[in-house]
């Protein structure tokens, strides 16, 4: 006697059993061919919308030679955690493998960060020889 039927008392009824595999109910392999064509027919589709998008592109794209001397405008957007060029009033020291100890001058402001069980203190850091647009984020765990 199975355990399934010593505890409920009867027999176990499974999905294996209730009919039985023929030719005609296969449907597995059909259901990968299927999809494989499926398949293809996206990636053909894709690589022809990719080679039309570029050839649009390329009607208005056109090749500029620059020569010593051209002037040109060049905009350059901040982003996050890039440092800016400038001088900077106190030396770095750099270690031999060229990294250097980040050093927190203050905390600028406090924030509890809720996830679903459990909230996490964050504090946003001002760094030495960095800007006021360059303070971080960071956990209280970490500073430390």
């Amino acid at each position: 006697m199975a355990l399934y039927e010593a505890l409920y008392g009867r027999k176990c009824r499974t999905p294996l059993c209730w009919t039985k595999l023929d030719k005609d109910k296969m449907v597995g392999p059909d259901l990968v061919k299927q999809t494989k064509k499926k398949i293809k027919m996206i990636k053909v589709s894709l690589k022809a919308a990719s080679v039309r998008q570029k050839s649009y592109a390329d009607l208005k794209r056109k090749d500029i030679k620059y020569a010593v001397g051209d002037q040109v405008f060049f905009k350059v957007s901040p982003w996050k955690k890039v440092l800016r060029f400038g001088r900077m009033a106190e030396k770095i020291v750099v270690q031999p493998d060229l990294t250097y100890e980040e050093e927190p001058v203050r905390i600028l402001a406090r924030e509890i960060k809720e996830l679903r069980n459990k909230q996490i203190p964050l504090v946003k850091v001002l760094w030495r020889h960095h800007s006021m647009e360059e303070a971080t984020w960071e956990s209280k765990e970490t500073m430390r």
